[in-house]
């Protein structure tokens, strides 16, 4: 029933907020100070906006904006009366007991604390507050906590006040050995060898933690594994999708970029200029340049039914992904019509849409080749600037033959002309052009065409060049950009100028016409350059965030590419805006921030559970424990590898294929194309290096909740799942990972079969083994050598096997 239609008296509703909820509810003491922006606002957006928001507002209520919210309803009521909980038909709306009654209508009622939250909102004055991300940060001072001996630095005060309010204490420190493992897998993605391992525990100097910190921020594995939580967010793949799935050449060279850029702890705000614009940075350096690699991840249609729909598919891809990945926004959400939530028009996507105005097609369609638009020849400057004439002179030429081409096809029927704006176009001009040119027309056309073979032959006989994959070619004059109606780009509608959002509340950027000879449209400078700006409310938010994330398994804000109001609200705002400012104050370079983070008492917390915290605080939001985790796929790949003995620790360069089954290369529609194959010891290189074929994922890796690589991911999947268990199992690799661990405990160890046992758990889990383990551990040898008839290797392989299946391996804590 809509708000609008119900008849109940006033009494009647008063008995009702009376009985709906127990009177502590209401004591001063147990009603701290609702947060609109954190509590409130989230729970509308959730449970509320569908029937009364932006779109939809049923029985004249709309929920979204104050003036709305408390306007009268249709039927004379108020759905909000500010400071008056009994005239407010909000309140009786959602806690009625009535089915009929009851809002919302559909799912769930709204749980006992979710209303509780509403009355004491409303009984403050309904007092509505901006959402807490379109809030610059602002400067926040550790709070004081009683416990003063657990702090390590600022962050612990934060999270410590926050426990000492719910009446919490901090899980006790975690013990070296754990600490040693979680920080090696952490910031390298690697176990430790049994030597690191045993070198840290005997360093018993104060500082001993802090330095192996720093061991491990400067070791060329830290790039490697943190490159790969980069390469998630911008959906790196090496190939188009689509049916051909064609190869993007040199892609490997935008992931060694990556992984460089960690290693070398460059500025954040710098990395992003150079991925955004590194082609308009002055002078544009190699590196800047294999950057822009950024805008030719996207996945490509090289045969689309609707070439136009195709391109702005594109150029919402980049919205989408620059949007999420860099400022924690869904602007990509206002193609078609105005977010729903958050306060971004369509008008502002288009804006945003216009600083990419500039980006070509990764290929043309009709061509199929990358090289024109997203191969830069890093070749010498001689050899750069023949090839760059060439290819004007092959432009120029394919114009000619192209208005031609137009001319011809102006003269044919109309259902000729449909054909030729579909792929059988050049099918088309090959039978029929001549015959609707005339004879001078036709000589000046085949001369083009001759033109144009030289020209090509000669682009060939050059050198081949030293390329990357790249924003090679832009627009440097683009068309301008239409609000598309309903997201339609066959129905343009007015056109905007490239502008930053309007919840910013920043002027719009003056960005000076191209002078005649530029190569793009610096529209995409201003952007990166507002973007990696320390007045940017968002940037430093977000990347933050991320940082925190993958030390504690979650960032601060739970929905790290949705900063919006359907975002899940940050656990410790304050802390958020703290380390933000702190990363500016810091030149934005990431390694002093693990630095912190990890030094914070915070980090070194066990995973021991208290089960009055745990009834407190299920989901762990306050941060009383280190939160458990199971390895990601490329660490558990990687894991094996190292154990084994077998790891390879050889940097960059073109990417690796694992060797599949036949089985898996029938999963295409050509079997087993685009795959190659590499050497043995290729193969023991870490997974970062491995080739990521759209159509193709490594099976191991996508059993491990490897992420979908067509969209931006900001957080992985963990699941539990029988092909995980079959991978590990009965899969080729881990089988021969185990066969190569048991061969290195034979060579390690000798015969002695105990002796034997002992040495595989030491190398599987990196610590002493226990009498009881190395009991069971003969006991299979036994049982698989005389029940199962096995030499005594192979039953070796079984236990090594078993070892790598355990929890201990494939968990941290």
């Amino acid at each position: 029933m809509p708000f609008s239609s119900r008849p109940r008296s006033l009494a009647r509703l008063a008995a009702l907020l009376l009985t709906a909820a127990p009177a502590s509810l209401y004591s001063a003491r147990a009603a701290p100070a609702v947060d609109f922006a954190q509590q409130i606002k989230p729970l509308l957006a959730r449970r509320c906006f569908a029937c009364h928001g932006p779109t939809v507002s049923e029985g004249g209520l709309r929920l979204d904006r104050p003036d709305a919210a408390l306007a009268e309803l249709d039927s004379g009521l108020h759905a909000i009366v500010p400071g008056d909980t009994a005239a407010s038909e909000l309140v009786a709306r959602v806690s009625a007991t009535d089915d009929s009654l009851r809002m919302p209508p559909e799912g769930k009622p709204l749980a006992p604390e979710e209303v509780a939250l509403f009355r004491r909102w409303i009984a403050a004055g309904a007092p509505w507050q901006k959402h807490w991300a379109f809030i610059p940060p602002a400067p926040q001072q550790p709070p004081a906590v009683r416990d003063q001996s657990w702090p390590q630095n600022p962050i612990d005060a934060f999270i410590l006040a926050k426990l000492e309010e719910a009446g919490l204490s901090p899980a006790r420190r975690a013990d070296r050995r754990t600490l040693a493992r979680r920080a090696y897998f952490n910031l390298t993605g690697l176990p430790p060898t049994p030597q690191q391992l045993e070198k840290f525990l005997a360093d018993q100097s104060p500082d001993a933690w802090p330095r192996l910190i720093d061991e491990l921020l400067a070791s060329p594995h830290y790039g490697e594994h943190w490159a790969r939580h980069w390469l998630d967010l911008v959906r790196y793949a090496e190939t188009n999708s689509f049916e051909r799935d064609g190869a993007k050449p040199f892609a490997w060279k935008y992931r060694d970029y990556v992984i460089r850029a960690f290693n070398d702890d460059k500025p954040y705000d710098q990395f992003v200029r150079e991925q955004l614009a590194g082609d308009e940075l002055e002078p544009p350096a190699d590196d800047a340049v294999i950057a822009t690699g950024y805008y030719r991840l996207g996945i490509w249609d090289d045969e689309p039914a609707d070439p136009l729909q195709a391109r702005y598919d594109a150029w919402d891809d980049l919205v989408s992904t620059t949007s999420q990945t860099f400022l924690g926004l869904t602007i990509g959400c206002a193609r078609c019509h105005d977010h729903k939530i958050d306060p971004i028009s369509q008008a502002d996507y288009y804006s945003f849409l216009a600083f990419f105005a500039d980006v070509t097609p990764y290929a043309d369609v009709h061509e199929r080749d990358p090289a024109r638009y997203s191969l830069w020849d890093m070749s010498s400057p001689d050899q750069r600037r023949r090839r760059a004439e060439l290819n004007e002179k092959i432009d120029a030429v394919r114009q000619e033959l192209r208005a031609m081409e137009d001319a011809g096809i102006a003269r044919m029927s109309p259902a000729e002309q449909e054909i030729a704006q579909t792929p059988d176009r050049a099918a088309l001009l090959n039978d029929k052009l001549q015959s609707y040119l005339n004879v001078s027309e036709w000589q000046l056309y085949e001369d083009a065409k001759r033109r144009l073979e030289a020209a090509n032959g000669e682009l060939r006989d050059l050198p081949a060049p030293e390329a990357a994959l790249a924003l090679a070619r832009c627009e440097p004059r683009p068309e301008p950009t239409h609000i598309m109606l309903r997201g339609n780009p066959h129905v343009p509608g007015e056109v905007v100028p490239p502008r930053f959002p309007a919840l910013f509340g920043d002027a719009p950027p003056e960005i000076p016409q191209p002078p005649a000879d530029a190569r793009s449209a610096g529209r995409r400078r201003m952007l990166a350059q507002w973007i990696a700006s320390p007045q940017n409310m968002l940037a430093a938010r977000v990347i933050v965030n991320r940082v925190w994330q993958h030390h504690f398994g979650r960032g601060i804000v739970r929905s790290p590419n949705n900063f919006g109001e359907l975002g899940v609200p940050p656990t410790h705002p304050e802390l958020l805006d703290w380390l933000a400012l702190w990363l500016i104050e810091h030149q934005w370079r990431l390694k002093p921030l693990h630095r912190l983070i990890m030094t914070a008492s915070a980090y070194q917390m066990s995973s021991a559970t208290d089960q009055r915290a745990l009834a407190a605080d299920p989901t762990n939001d306050l941060f009383w424990r280190f939160d458990i985790r199971r390895l990601s796929a490329e660490e558990t790949r990687d894991a094996l590898i190292v154990a084994s003995g077998q790891f390879n620790p050889q940097m960059f360069g073109p990417s690796i294929y694992p060797k599949l089954s036949a089985e898996v290369l029938a999963t295409q529609s050509r079997p087993g194309d685009g795959w190659g194959e590499s050497s043995e010891p290729d193969q023991a290189r870490r997974s970062v290096y491995i080739f990521v074929k759209r159509s193709l994922l490594t099976p191991l890796l996508t059993a491990f909740d490897f992420p979908d690589v067509d969209a931006p991911c900001e957080a992985r999947f963990v699941t539990t799942q029988p092909g995980q268990a079959l991978a590990m199992l009965n899969g080729q690799f881990a089988n021969d990972s185990a066969r190569r661990l048991a061969e290195r405990v034979a060579q390690e160890a000798g015969p002695d079969p105990r002796a034997q046992v002992a040495r595989a758990l030491e190398l599987a889990l990196l610590r002493p083994p226990a009498e009881e383990e190395i009991s069971e551990g003969l006991q299979l040898l036994s049982t698989i050598q005389q029940k199962h008839n096995r030499d005594q290797q192979e039953a070796l392989r079984c236990w090594c096997l078993t070892l790598q299946n355990l929890n201990e391996f494939l968990y941290l804590d």
